[in-house]
Order: C-alpha cells, then structure tokens, then sequence
C-alpha cells in the first residue's frame, strides 16, 4: 500500500535520525517519480533537510527548509492522510518546530504522527531488522551522522558528476 522508498524514510527518520539518508532515499524516489516541485515527496526531504540542519545549529538553513517543508505540506493536505498521517498534528508541530527555530531553541528529535496503525507495524519492523531502536532519541555525539554531509565518501558522485559534464560538452556544436 505504501512506496518501499516511504517506510525506508521513516525507518530512518524514527530509528536512527539519520536525516541526510532520509533527504537520499526520498531524492531518488522523487527523481524516478518526475521531479516535480511541488511534489509531497520534497516536503519530506525538506523536512529532513530542516531537521538536519536544526541538530547542527544552522539554524537559518533550518528555517528556509522547514517554511519549504511547511508551505508544502499545506498545499498537499490531503496526501498525508493517504500516507498514514494525521496532518493537523504534524502541521502544528512543524510551525511550533519553526517557531523554536526562529528562538534558536536547542534541537530535539521529533517524531511523525502515524496514525495508521499497520505502516507503524511495519515501519518497527524493519527498524528492529535493521539494529535500530524505534523513536529513539538523535545520538548528538555521533559526529558521522551529524555531519554526514561533509563526512561520507564522495567519490563517486563527484565521478557522475564529471561523466555528466562531459555528456553536455561533447552535445555542444
């Protein structure tokens, strides 16, 4: 009933509060699905993006992608519920979530109001298959997964990257 790349977000988002997977794993479901803006799908990466960078203390990175994620969200109402969520209690998070942000309150992890009882099921499932502990708390020591950005191996998008670049120069006249 729900997209594979869906509960491995939230796996992700619930279990270890690795945000910059939560941002990889919904960016390439949305680049096959048609990358399109105003997709729900970038409302969540934008919210994983937020949150990233809210753990991190950027907090004005934070704010920009949170108001994305928010204004999103909005304009998608009626998908949350079919993606098993209550959307009134996440909508009011996030603004409350934008408002500590604004204050430069402290992050803390936050958790997506599943309502829908047999994604939870399944979302727990495979957070235990994989090691992780369901709603657990961000691990803020975990200087890898705070900064993964910078950390990870980059190698081999910086390779794609040079194909690609080399793709348009030789489509040039």
């Amino acid at each position: 009933m729900y997209q594979d790349a869906y509960i491995q977000y939230l796996v992700h988002f619930h279990g270890p509060r690795d945000y910059f997977e939560c941002h990889e794993i919904l960016e390439e479901f949305w680049k096959k699905e048609g990358k399109h803006r105003s997709s729900i799908w970038v409302g969540f990466i934008q919210l994983a993006v937020a949150l990233y960078h809210h753990r991190i203390k950027n907090y004005n990175g934070a704010f920009k992608t949170i108001t994305k994620a928010i204004n999103n969200f909005h304009a998608n109402e009626q998908l949350l519920q079919k993606l098993g969520l209550d959307k009134n209690t996440l909508l009011t998070s996030l603004e409350k979530r934008r408002e500590e942000i604004v204050e430069e309150k402290s992050y803390y992890s936050m958790n997506l109001p599943i309502i829908d009882d047999e994604l939870k099921k399944i979302c727990i499932e495979q957070c235990q298959r994989l090691g992780f502990h369901w709603n657990s708390n961000s691990d803020l020591s975990n200087q890898y997964l705070l900064y993964k950005h910078s950390l990870r191996d980059r190698s081999q998008i910086i390779k794609e990257r040079r194909e690609k670049l080399k793709r348009k120069q030789n489509k040039r006249p």
